[in-house]
Parts: structure tokens; C-alpha cells; sequence
């Protein structure tokens, strides 16, 4: 089943997608849109291209569990992206993925200035593998 991972964020928004045998998760773009409208016009646009079947959006949850702001904003945006979309969508714990993205940049020889532009979509591809190596 080919599935969309999303890392929301305020003002970029990384986009992960796998194959439809769900071994590998890869990065798509990081979206650069801070007004939910728009963005969301711009999610469709990759829902149109790739058509996943679902749909994983990245939960902040806080280190102890707990939901805070952020995370509420992450789930408003997955019920406003599910009702415009109609592609079954589910939250996923994204803790600690940023951290992960950002290290494994470092390993693959990125310099951390150029960080920056990629890591919502590195961060969106771990979000994803976690996901989908949770299915196996």
C-alpha cells in the first residue's frame, strides 16, 4: 500500500512517501507554507500525484506522553487533511525524529547549515519507516 508520511510543522512541512510494499519510506519535498490553506492545497497536489492510499502525520508528543499544544495543532491538521482528502489517516508518534534526521544528515556528510531545508523531510521519512516497519 503506497502511504504518505507528513511532518507538520509551522512553517515547513516535510512529505515522505513508500513504495506499495511498504519496505522503504523516502523523502518527497519540504513544503514552505505557513497558512494552513495553502499548504493543504499543496498536500492535495502530492495526494493527486503519488495516491496513497493512507495518510501518516507526525504526533509531538511531549517526552513523558503527554499532548501538548503542538501536538493538538498536529491533530487538527490531520482531521482538516482528512476531511478535504478522504484518505484514511493516522497519527504517529514522532518523538525524538528531528534528532534522528539531523544525525543521520550528520553521518551522510551534510553540514548542518544545510540542514535546515531537508530535515522536515528526513524527519517525515522516519516518521513513515517507523510506521510502516510497525505493520510488519
Amino acid at each position: 500500500m503506497i502511504i504518505l508520511g507528513i511532518d507538520y510543522g509551522d512553517v515547513r512541512t516535510g512529505v515522505a512517501v513508500c513504495d506499495k510494499t511498504e519496505l522503504l519510506a523516502l523523502p518527497v519535498c519540504v513544503i514552505k507554507e505557513s497558512y494552513l490553506p495553502k499548504l493543504l492545497d499543496k498536500i492535495i497536489e502530492i495526494v493527486n500525484v503519488k495516491n496513497p492510499e493512507m495518510i501518516v502525520v507526525g504526533l509531538p508528543k511531549n517526552m513523558d506522553g503527554s499532548l501538548g499544544f503542538r501536538a493538538k495543532a498536529c491533530i487538527e491538521f490531520a482531521e482538516e487533511l482528512k476531511s478535504r482528502c478522504g484518505i484514511e489517516t493516522h497519527l504517529w508518534d514522532e518523538r525524538l525524529t528531528s534528532v534522528i534526521a539531523h544525525r543521520q544528515l550528520q553521518m551522510n556528510g551534510k553540514r548542518e547549515k544545510k540542514h535546515k531545508g531537508i530535515v522536515d523531510a528526513a524527519a517525515a521519512v522516519e516518521i513513515l519507516q517507523s510506521f510502516i516497519d510497525s505493520r510488519k
